[in-house]
């Protein structure tokens, strides 16, 4: 049998453990639970973390990622990382897109809750990514960088009198030329527009696609008969009326003044108004008079723009660091930057830009974007109780396997650096995976030896993250965790001891910022320190061992 952690809903309590679990479950006098039983073959297997030599490797920290409401429950989750890890880390679910409503309104509920917890037992949070391209507030900066609204003057339009017509030669699309004339009406001329005609009763006119537009005229019934109800249609947008069914309806009563106002179709080319008249009658029309109020909003100019991106910036930082008050000391300034479709002309990669969506760096400009970044939150940081000398920042990036990409963020960190920012180290993103192919295997190797090489050249602290292997048969098929056998269990936790030790023999110790595991327990794949048996508890595989193993430098 293997270590298990029985997944039972447990409170957590201070000290309150048997004493043969004491050396492992507790943290600073803190005892995770659900608490641990001890089963073979690994229950002299200590706490992972304990297997760190701190003075040979004094940066070298195990991180565990977890989501933020598995981490709040405290229960078993919460109970593997704190036992077994030296920090967590939250993904995404700390940045601005789950934090910041529209309006800008913060809701740091759980992250009080978290930080208020960790503070207590002693342990440590990495902070998720301040900036990024993505999982950021984007209804509040889209609202924050809106078209301004502003003062207009009505425009005057196309005007017709049908008193002064003796022939209309306008459009009629329903209906025969004679359901549209001009008739003398109580001593005027007037349009007559007869039954089940459409007819467009002024027209050839330019339309703006976003103006409101007032189309007045003055109808009514024929005299001694009923209501005539209709329907109008402005430049194919058609426009509800007050009666039922969206209609309009005029008395043989008296001259009706009505009002229409609307907006063409967003596609509409040529400017119309047209009444689609019922069944029930013939309708008269003395004058029709169209114009409109043009749009009333402007676009922000540049420094407008970088104005509210600079406050967006320093409002959210501001937020993020007086609920963190100095606790959280490492951060991910800025998540995933480079754009690989995209060439400079010296050949680098660009930065990721969008015309679609707000990016910081298409306001603040790409060679001061981090500079800002790391600006904003520094001085937060230190507003807020922090010590700025325990403060680090990195850029975290994913496919730096990728030689020209990982060319082109040590380019992109260059500059920043030379133009101010604080920048100590990457964070560099794994997408591992362990082939059966022999000849693939080696080419793994090679690409994780030849990426740490490449990291540790750069002189910064180097974290990994996303510390997840997939399991790959010889045909390139993923193995799944229910269907792995012992034997390719083993030869997955081998590699797992393969990227440790290349990480802490490659990445010199002063470098070393750690590795942060992306799933604790198995997933679909099998890449858990412990997998989960019928009964839903975690079960110890292989990998937990490899993971003792390498770090105790075996």
């Amino acid at each position: 049998m293997n270590r298990i952690f029985r997944n039972a809903l447990f409170v957590l309590a201070a000290g309150a453990l048997a004493a043969s679990c004491a050396d492992y479950n507790e943290t600073d006098g803190f005892a995770a639970q659900p608490d641990p039983t001890f089963a073979e073959p690994y229950k002299d297997l200590a706490p992972v973390k304990s297997y760190i030599d701190r003075n040979q490797y004094p940066n070298m920290t195990l991180g565990a990622m977890l989501k933020v409401s598995e981490f709040n429950k405290q229960e078993l989750a919460h109970a593997a990382a704190v036992t077994n890890f030296d920090n967590v880390a939250f993904g995404t679910t700390l940045m601005s897109g789950t934090i910041v409503n529209a309006k800008g309104v913060m809701n740091f509920l759980d992250m009080s809750d978290l930080l208020t917890h960790v503070e207590e037992i002693g342990y440590e949070v990495y902070g998720s990514p301040i900036v990024a391209n993505a999982n950021q507030a984007e209804e509040w900066l889209a609202t924050l960088t809106a078209p301004i609204e502003i003062a207009v003057d009505y425009v005057e339009g196309k005007t017709i009198d049908f008193s002064t017509m003796t022939k209309f030669d306008g459009t009629v699309e329903k209906g025969d030329k004679s359901k549209a004339s001009i008739v003398s009406y109580e001593g005027q001329n007037v349009l007559q527009v007869g039954t089940r005609a459409n007819v467009r009763i002024v027209e050839d006119f330019d339309v703006d696609p976003k103006a409101t537009y007032t189309t007045t005229f003055w109808a009514r019934a024929q005299t001694g008969k009923e209501s005539v109800s209709f329907t109008v249609n402005f430049s194919g947008n058609q426009i509800a009326g007050p009666a039922s069914e969206g209609k309009w309806t005029v008395k043989p009563d008296k001259w009706y003044k009505i009002v229409v106002e609307g907006q063409s179709a967003p596609d509409a080319t040529e400017g119309f108004f047209r009444i689609d008249n019922g069944p029930n009658g013939v309708i008269y029309i003395q004058k029709v008079q169209v114009g409109y109020y043009p749009d009333n909003h402007r676009d922000q100019t540049q420094q407008e723009l970088t104005d509210t991106i600079k406050y967006a910036l320093n409002t959210w930082c501001d937020g993020l660091m007086k609920i963190n008050a100095g606790r959280i000391q490492m951060f991910d300034l800025i998540d995933e930057p480079i754009e690989t479709g995209a060439e400079l002309e010296n050949g680098m990669y660009d930065l990721k830009h969008s015309t679609e969506k707000i990016f910081w760096q298409d306001i603040l400009g790409s060679e001061n974007y981090a500079p800002a970044v790391a600006k904003a939150a520094r001085d937060a940081y230190q507003r807020y109780e922090g010590d700025p000398a325990e403060l680090k920042f990195f850029i975290s990036e994913s496919g730096l396997d990728d030689a020209k990409k990982m060319q082109s963020l040590k380019y992109w960190i260059g500059i920043w650096d030379a133009n101010g920012a604080k920048i100590d180290g990457i964070n560099a993103k794994l997408n591992l995976s362990y082939s059966e192919d022999a000849a693939t295997q080696e080419a793994n190797k090679a690409t994780l030896d030849n990426l740490l090489t490449s990291l540790a050249a750069t002189g910064k602290l180097i974290r990994l993250s996303n510390f997840d292997i997939k399991y790959l048969d010889v045909d390139g098929v993923s193995v799944s965790a229910d269907k792995i056998s012992e034997a390719q269990r083993q030869k997955l936790a081998d590699y797992y001891g393969y990227v440790i030790k290349s990480y802490m023999s490659k990445i010199p110790h002063e470098m070393q910022a750690g590795i942060c595991k992306g799933n604790l327990a198995d997933t679909t794949d099998p890449v858990g320190l412990w997998s989960v048996n019928k009964s839903k508890d975690w079960v110890r595989t292989a990998t937990y061992k490899a993971f003792c193993d390498a770090l105790s430098g075996k």
